[in-house]
């Protein structure tokens, strides 16, 4: 009998895959690619927001204070695997998961059309 796994475990799996090939094209570029931007707290003149970005093999996530007289500043921030990050973000939100894998497969899919001369105008 073959080994079965969790469906958790297979999109775990899935997105790691998606994270690698990005972390490629990271690596051939030189330009990290931003995973997702959220705002957490905003008022008149500032707000707090966390940036998600993927670069060579790693996630990082860093919540950023800016706006108005405030000069954007780091409070924190996060390193993640690309291989840990999966389970990572399934436990904090299964929506943002959802929204991470299909943006990293239309990412690949318009990447594909362009090699393949097949752009969608």
């Amino acid at each position: 009998m073959g080994k079965q796994i969790s469906l958790d475990g297979w999109q775990e799996n899935r997105l790691a895959d998606l994270l690698h090939r990005g972390s490629e094209n990271v690596e051939r570029t030189g330009k990290p690619i931003i995973l997702y931007r959220q705002t957490i707290e905003e008022d008149e003149n500032n707000y707090e927001e966390v940036v998600c970005s993927l670069v060579k093999d790693h996630v990082i996530e860093q919540i950023v204070i800016s706006g108005g007289m405030i000069v954007p500043s780091f409070v924190q921030q996060d390193v993640y695997s690309i291989d840990e990050y999966p389970a990572i973000i399934l436990g904090k939100s299964k929506e943002r998961f959802r929204e991470l894998v299909d943006k990293m497969e239309k990412e690949f899919d318009q990447q594909m059309q362009h090699t393949n001369g097949t752009s969608e105008s």
